[in-house]
């Protein structure tokens, strides 16, 4: 089952850990509008050919805009033997009202 974090536990537990990799499944003009310089870009729909990419010794935790695609990207990296997911509840949303207010929103 994949886990659930908001960017306030993340930022606690998980933020600059060597361990850990966010992934940001948004597409391109998306960053544009907001990204956060520590996450990994790769499209949702480009995440099932570029799985050799993503070290499966390492905790993922999946981000969009609001936490609907990263939930689906979660369950389908879990699916695909990743041991390690989680979810970032409401997306970079969330993270600009928990953590950053000054990123732009869409």
């Amino acid at each position: 089952m994949v886990g659930e974090l908001t960017p306030t536990e993340y930022q606690r537990d998980a933020a600059g850990s060597a361990t850990t990799l966010l992934l940001d499944v948004r597409e391109a003009w998306e960053l544009e509008v907001a990204s956060l310089p520590t996450a990994v870009h790769i499209p949702m729909g480009e995440v099932p050919g570029r799985l050799a990419e993503l070290d499966r010794g390492r905790d993922i935790v999946v981000m969009c805009r609001s936490g609907g695609r990263s939930l689906n990207v979660a369950r389908f990296l879990e699916s695909q033997g990743y041991p390690s997911v989680a979810n970032l509840t409401g997306g970079i949303l969330a993270w600009a009202r928990e953590v950053d207010p000054s990123l732009a929103t869409y």
